[in-house]
């Protein structure tokens, strides 16, 4: 006898499912948890090896080959003073008529602290350098200036009569953005094709902004290219003193009263891809541990197995997964068949109450047991109503053969 022929499983008396032992948790979690070792592994391999580069970017203090400490110096040898602010209030209390601001990062910027900065600018009288503004940080600090990407060569000519541009000759500032404005006196240098990578637009009382589309001219690893250093020497060693400020998420500006950020804008860039990773990282770790993706496969079974050992072996596995529903079924399927095979139902009358119900009544008049409740009604709430409906169809197939 195959396990293909064995008679419907039933629950063992007295016998309740247990909870899973250490090793079983462990072998269902193991998965998901070396996925994600993997993925904070990953990310601190990627943090680690990214440090190197963006740290002290653009910071005076900074060697790295993305800081500026070899301009700083150069400054310093020529008398100049250099000092770095981190906040709105500190830019502000520093644009002065012998200060030039250097904003490394226009684009951190709120709409609170640049409407700030820009009156201090208008007022100062001083020369104020945004390294790369890009549209948004423009509206409030240029206004009246457009910004483009660039799509030319790294290495431009001034191609103006500017002196500092001039002086310098050819420049790597060709690797960021242009720009183009119709303000009246703005002097347009290094231009790629049409925008300008270096624009001058003048202000009141001898004040003055420099856009520089690029900072490339600045950095450590470029200072000594071409001639960077002449013009970064010439763009911010007019006035004796350079204030670098390099603005922080940390301002308290930032977040004062008068700006309005949501959840999203406080997150850095970057996160958002590194989330939506995650996100993929999980649905796909949840698709390769979930169960019953479709409905159940009947297949034959590849040895001679002895009724009795599927059947109890079926039976713990319904245990196992609560599905008394699923037995129910099948030990009522199984006595409804066996029922209309005695009765002399035909085969498909055998899950139809109103055929099978009403033979089984007549060959038992008198019995006054709910017969479509006992081979038709609900699966049981618990495993001893399972085990009772058991004993019931059990005897109630008794009844049938003995009568």
């Amino acid at each position: 006898m195959t396990g293909t022929t064995a008679p419907a499983p039933a629950a063992t008396p007295g016998r309740t499912s247990t909870a899973p032992g250490p090793a079983q948790l462990w072998a269902r979690a193991r998965g998901p948890l070396l996925a994600l070792a993997a993925l904070l592994l990953a990310g601190v391999v990627l943090a680690a090896l990214n440090s190197g580069e963006a740290h002290g970017r653009l910071d005076p203090r900074s060697a790295d080959p993305q800081g500026t400490r070899a301009l700083a110096e150069i400054l310093t040898g020529h008398g100049i003073r250099t000092h770095v602010v981190t906040t709105t209030a500190e830019a502000v209390t520093a644009a002065a008529p012998g200060t030039t601001l250097v904003v490394t990062s226009p684009g951190l910027l709120t709409d609170g602290q640049r409407d700030t900065l820009k009156t201090a600018m208008d007022l100062s009288g001083g020369r104020t350098v945004l390294l790369s503004p890009g549209p948004t940080a423009l509206t409030g600090l240029a206004p009246g200036v457009t910004a483009s990407a660039t799509g030319g060569d790294e290495v431009l000519d001034p191609r103006c009569g500017y002196a500092p541009a001039a002086g310098a000759g050819r420049a790597t500032t060709g690797e960021g953005l242009a720009y183009t404005t119709t303000r009246q006196g703005a002097v347009s240098c290094y231009e790629d094709g049409g925008p300008a990578t270096l624009l001058v637009l003048p202000g009141r009382d001898g004040a003055d902004t420099v856009l520089l589309g690029s900072p490339a001219p600045l950095l450590n690893e470029n200072l000594a290219d071409e001639g960077n250093a002449s013009l970064a020497l010439q763009l911010l060693g007019t006035r004796p003193e350079v204030t670098w400020y390099l603005p922080t998420l940390t301002d308290p500006a930032a977040t004062g009263e008068g700006t309005e950020q949501s959840f999203s804008d406080l997150i850095p860039d970057g996160w958002s891809w590194a989330l939506l990773q995650l996100l993929v990282a999980a649905v796909l770790a949840a698709a390769w541990r979930a169960r019953r993706l479709g409905p159940l496969v009947h297949e034959d079974l590849p040895v001679v197995v002895r009724a009795s050992e599927a059947t109890e072996g079926r039976a713990r596995l319904y245990r196992k997964a609560d599905a008394r529903d699923r037995a129910a079924q099948v030990l009522r399927a199984a006595t409804r068949e066996r029922l209309a095979a005695l009765l002399g139902v035909p085969p498909a009358g055998a899950h139809d109450p109103a055929t099978l119900t009403p033979a089984v009544a007549a060959q038992l008049p008198g019995d006054g047991r709910d017969l479509t409740g006992l081979l038709f009604g609900p699966a049981p709430t618990d495993d001893a109503a399972l085990v009772a409906l058991t004993d019931h169809l059990d005897a109630l197939e008794r009844e049938v053969r003995s009568s």
